[in-house]
């Protein structure tokens, strides 16, 4: 059994919810009394440069039912940027992310401690890989599916 921390943080964009986004909510509802997700905007999205993201509503009513159907208790916030609420909320205990993301948690711990906020434990969750062994991704989703 894992820690459990009473409120944590995970984020993304959340593009066609695969089996890698799910299994960080599941182990966020898991490791978490309370989960904030961030979903990044379109804006920031499109700020990011990357094509063919379906639209923030969408993202957001797809993680919604995934997280209600693990009977989380969580809330859905927008992102706008790399960190969201993290840096300021000083509730949060932990934040749950990809081995892709860890260096952002990094610098989101490094931002706490400039404002004198304790730092985040930091959860990574591996990568899950799909039959041909490679990790799941939005990018070659959106590659194939249009």
């Amino acid at each position: 059994m894992r820690r459990r921390f009473r409120k944590v943080a995970v984020g993304g964009t959340f593009d066609r919810l695969h089996p890698g986004h799910m299994e960080l909510l599941r182990t966020a509802a898991e490791v978490g009394e309370r989960v904030v997700i961030g979903v990044t905007t379109d804006d920031f999205v499109e700020e990011m440069g990357k094509d063919g993201v379906e639209p923030y509503d969408v993202r957001v009513d797809r993680v919604r039912e995934f997280m209600r159907s693990l009977g989380a208790d969580f809330e859905i916030v927008p992102i706008e940027d790399r960190y969201g609420t993290t840096v300021d909320d000083p509730e949060l205990e932990a934040i749950i992310v990809s081995p892709e993301t860890e260096p952002v948690a990094l610098e989101i711990n490094e931002k706490r401690r400039e404002k004198g906020l304790d730092p985040l434990t930091i959860v990574v969750v591996p990568f899950v890989l799909d039959g041909n062994g490679e990790r799941y991704s939005s990018s070659k989703l959106r590659g194939m599916n249009g």
